[in-house]
């Protein structure tokens, strides 16, 4: 069975072709037995065809057979030309192709190559048979139809568009009989490309390395085609360097099509998704240099194609004839005479009628227009933006005319590219960034610092920070910042306003607050109706910076006097209503978050989503206000939604938190898959942005939900991946570090360390986690309580349940009621007394079940399981954790599994047999899982079950307590148990031994 992507063969790599492969294989293999055939590699141009033609001749020599490839060429001035330069190549000259042309060339023809493959077996490739001169496309006709007889293989790659009726025919015919093996590689998919990018060695998808090899044939050739250098197989330089995200393959998957030579392109051009399509790339040589086969299908090209071509480029796809005779100044006949030879050299396709024509990939536009001079592309823009003005067409289109004529255009150039960002700014802004730099080189000299020039210097800001271009950004702020007292008072508040978010986004939160508070003294008390746009932006500003402080409580008054001044239906509305309603939920102000929250939905949900997509941070922020207000379905609505409008190259930081938002929303309803693949993209962004406490958030959250798919093998790994996270987040104190503290805390119970967990709650979010997310703070106590049950401690246990019942009955949150309760009938559990317990643990598992979250509806049965053994006997108690199993199955949560089948061993009917068999099997049991420890975890062990107290263990080896902890977190993982109170058992005493 061969490999399947990706393929190795001599160095060079081979992607998404293992069908295509397993069949060439077969033909190798034949052709070693003595059984020859016709081999049909069919495509589009650039798809691989001389890819696979090139591995197969590779193949066959190595089997010892004779192998020539040819390459058919534009431009023989003789019949049978090609022929005649095929036979000569393989050293069999005197045929009567050229010598009488009425003989029955093909016979002469097939045994010369039956001669030429006697001995070894032979294996002739031709490529490019549709560029073959009309004879001896016929004679390659006969030769499909009568192939050979004996060891030969005749292998040919064409485009079916281009390729003469007699060839199609035959090859047709070949196929329905059975005597042609057709190959039809299709694009590649988006698994192939991602495989196809991480052997090219991105740097972050940007400063993409060219390619480090070039293909040789095998053999030598009358004319070599351009097509040569058409390899889905290149040689490539195997680099660890990750993509930046989920998105970029996406994305770039969908510009090339899926097409391999257009993939390498586009790699070659320094692609950007930014940009595309309305630029393919910086690197205009490098995108050149690997589309050397395109350029060389233009330079073919009639002088009426060539200009026609170029000037199809300059509009854009799609094209009317008609604009393309008048941009290009050719009478209309003669353009639609180019048109007729653009078509039938497959570099233009007409459209569905009245649609006009486009390029047959959008890459051979961007070729074609790099291709052509610099006057005749200036000349060329010039007439098209004269012809879209007279139309009326949008200032986007426009601009991308203005900007080949920024310098020559004078203001209505200009005019057009601040126009044409504005209409950018949202889906594009890397374009508008980089048509406001052109705007602003050339302003009049001597403005200075001018109004005109100050609001394109921040719109610029505001793109390059959207793109995650902040330092460049801040650098161009804090120059204006310089000369702020020269500004009007509208604009000294909106550079304010931005350098403070340019700060935030840097996480240089305390600079972000002084840069704002001292623009605040500029405002006016009360404020301003209707609320102005500088002071509505510069407040929005404030607020954000105070709450990714974990302070919102600072600016919550300002917001909400913000909020009531902007009115009803201003544009600054839907910012300040979903600041306030995330706001007012961190703060635990319930319900006027909750009417909060309604309200700027209303406000969002009325929104068409050509309004939508250019708010993603509305989105984003009020998805998690509805996240931590346990509205999850509105919660993924918006979030989603919003992530529609973001990539991780435009607005990347708003995108971190809305994959933050989704990772926590994806982990409460068991699609732990999807948390994992978003938790790593928002890290892989969070650390391109330079963003340490996102990063860190998203590697808890990552491994928060690995430690329920994998087994607990890999706890140890695990809960190391949740603390290096945990390290990032806490760098910056805010919200963000707040939540990790709790996701770590979770991890580490769940990993078999509650005294860990105890700890890290404790010291980080204060004696009653009050410095912790006062939304969530009930089901934090309630994680206390439990880990203080596991670690022997019920009256610390009973404390923390009573503090998160209290508090849980203050917000009115179902879930965090919820989780207190299932740590309250393990306290139940813990005293004896199961009929309660068991009770409860239904009622919450039921609620979990109700709500949608199937995780703790499982994990809540599995905890209760011994509980409802007690109390109403074995068989309720298996079919708990018969249901547990189902849902935790349903979800890919295998811990959930992993304990159920513990948990299952532990109930009286499925235990082994007693008496003396199973004392023995069980004193064997605990030598085995004794053996599992080190020297130092067994001395602990046996001193811990042994009664001995952690600080008592510690005195007597001299060692620390946390290291005693430490080792003790080992010890119950590794011997699958949940506390100190199990070791005993575990080592093969009886709970009623005494201890020495």
């Amino acid at each position: 069975m061969l490999p399947r992507d990706p393929i190795q063969e001599n160095g060079t790599l081979l992607v998404g072709r293992h069908t295509e492969i397993e069949r060439l294989s077969a033909v190798v293999t034949e052709l070693a037995e003595g059984r020859g055939t016709v081999l049909e590699v069919t495509g589009e141009p650039g798809i691989g065809k001389t890819a696979l033609l090139g591995l197969f001749a590779e193949r066959a020599a190595g089997t010892g057979a004779r192998v020539a490839r040819v390459h058919a060429a534009r431009g023989a001035t003789q019949p049978g030309q090609f022929i005649a330069e095929m036979l000569d190549a393989l050293g069999v000259p005197d045929t009567p192709v050229a010598r009488h042309p009425d003989a029955d060339e093909g016979a002469e023809v097939r045994s010369a190559l039956g001669r030429w493959a006697a001995r070894r077996g032979g294996v002739l490739v031709v490529d490019n048979v549709h560029l073959c001169d009309e004879r001896s496309a016929r004679l390659i006709a006969r030769l499909v139809r009568t192939p050979p007889p004996g060891p030969f293989v005749l292998a040919l790659a064409h485009r079916p568009r281009r390729s003469g009726p007699a060839l199609r025919e035959a090859l047709e015919h070949g196929v329905e009989t059975g005597s042609v093996i057709r190959l039809a590689p299709s694009s590649l998919d988006l698994g192939a490309t991602s495989t196809f990018l991480g052997h090219r060695g991105l740097a972050g998808g940007k400063g993409l390395p060219g390619r480090t090899g070039a293909h040789t044939d095998t053999a030598s050739r009358p004319a070599v085609s351009d097509s040569a250098r058409d390899h889905a197989y290149t040689e490539w330089r195997a680099s660890p360097a990750p993509v930046v995200d989920g998105t970029y393959a996406e994305r770039l998957h969908a510009a090339s099509g899926g097409n391999p030579r257009m993939l390498r392109i586009l790699l070659a051009a320094r692609w950007d998704p930014d940009e595309w399509p309305l630029s393919a790339g910086q690197d205009r040589d490098g995108m050149l240099r690997e589309a050397a086969s395109v350029v060389g299908e233009l330079d073919s090209l009639g002088a009426d194609a060539a200009l026609a071509v170029q000037a199809a480029a300059v509009l854009g796809d799609p094209f009317l004839p008609d604009d393309v005779a008048a941009v290009c100044e050719l009478r209309l006949e003669r353009t639609l005479g180019a048109f007729t030879e653009l078509v039938e050299a497959d570099l233009i396709r007409p459209l569905p009628p009245g649609g006009g024509y486009a390029f047959r990939h959008p890459v051979l536009g961007h070729v074609a227009l790099e291709h052509a001079s610099p006057s005749l592309r200036v000349n060329t823009h010039r007439r098209a933006l004269d012809l879209l003005t007279t139309r009326g067409a949008s200032a986007l289109r426009r601009a991308r005319h203005a900007e080949h004529l920024a310098g020559a255009g004078g203001t209505r150039a200009r005019r057009i590219l601040i126009e044409g960002a504005a209409e950018a700014m949202a889906k594009s802004p890397a374009v508008a960034a980089r048509w406001l730099r052109l705007a602003l080189d050339h302003l009049p000299a001597g403005e200075g610092i001018s109004g005109p020039r100050v609001a394109l210097v921040l719109d610029r800001c505001r793109a390059l920070g959207a793109v995650g271009r902040l330092q460049e950004a801040r650098s161009l702020a804090h120059d204006l910042l310089r000369h702020q007292s020269d500004l009007p008072e509208d604009l000294r508040l909106s550079v304010y306003a931005v350098c403070g978010e340019l700060e935030r986004l840097l996480g240089r939160h305390q600079e972000a607050e002084a840069v704002v508070r001292a623009a605040l003294d500029l405002v006016p008390r009360p404020l301003p109706l209707p609320l102005p746009a500088p002071t509505a932006e510069l407040i929005t500003t404030y607020g954000r910076v105070q709450l990714f402080r974990g302070a919102y409580g600072e600016a919550r008054d300002l917001v909400r006097a913000a909020a009531e001044a902007a009115g009803a239906t201003g544009p600054a509305v839907p910012y300040l209503r979903a600041l306030g309603a995330l706001g007012d939920t961190q703060l635990g102000l319930l319900p006027e978050a909750v009417a909060e929250v309604t309200r700027c939905a209303r406000i969002v949900d009325a929104l068409p989503d050509a309004a939508a997509v250019t708010m993603p941070d509305v989105l984003a922020m009020l998805g998690c206000a509805e996240l931590f207000q346990e509205r999850f379905h509105d919660a993924y609505r918006h979030l989603e939604r919003g992530l529609q409008a973001t990539t991780g190259a435009t607005r990347r930081f708003i995108r971190i938190n809305q994959l933050v938002a989704l990772c926590h929303l994806d982990q409460l309803t068991g699609r732990l898959e999807s948390l994992c693949r978003r938790a790593e993209e928002a890290e892989l962004l969070a650390r391109t942005s330079g963003v340490d406490e996102a990063a860190g958030i998203a590697m808890v959250l990552r491994a928060s939900g690995l430690l329920w798919t994998r087994p607990r093998r890999d706890t140890d790994r695990l809960l190391e991946l949740s603390g290096r996270g945990l390290a990032l987040a806490l760098r910056k104190r805010g919200w963000r570090a707040a939540v990790a503290v709790g996701l770590h805390a979770h991890a580490q119970l769940l990993g078999g360390d509650p005294a860990g967990c105890l700890r890290t709650l404790v010291e980080e979010g204060g004696p009653w986690l009050q410095r912790l997310l006062p939304a969530w703070q009930p089901s934090l106590l309630a994680l206390a309580s439990v880990a203080a049950l596991r670690c022997g401690d019920i009256d610390a246990a009973r404390d923390w349940a009573g503090a998160g019942e209290t508090v849980a009955e203050r917000l009115g949150l179902p879930l965090q009621r919820h989780q207190v309760r299932r740590a309250r009938a393990a306290i139940h559990a813990a005293e004896g007394e199961h009929h309660r317990a068991a009770e409860l643990f239904h009622e919450t598992a039921e609620s979990f079940r109700r709500a949608g979250l199937p995780v703790e509806h499982a994990w809540t049965l599995v905890t209760g399981a011994p509980s409802a053994q007690a109390a109403q006997g074995t068989q309720q108690a298996l079919e708990w954790l018969d249901i547990a199993g189902r849902a935790a199955r349903a979800c890919g949560a295998q811990r959930v599994r992993e304990e159920a089948a513990r948990v299952r061993t532990l109930l009286p009917a499925s235990r082994a047999a007693t008496g003396t068999a199973a004392g023995a099997a069980e004193d064997a049991g605990a030598r085995a899982t004794t053996a599992l420890l080190t020297e130092r975890e067994r001395e602990i062990a046996e001193l811990a079950a042994g009664g001995k107290r952690t600080k008592e263990i510690a005195e007597q080896l001299f060692v620390s307590t946390r290291t005693v902890e430490t080792h003790l977190g080992r010890i119950y993982r590794k011997l699958d148990i949940p506390s100190r109170a199990a070791l005993p058992r575990a080592l093969g005493r009886a709970a009623r031994r005494p201890a020495v």
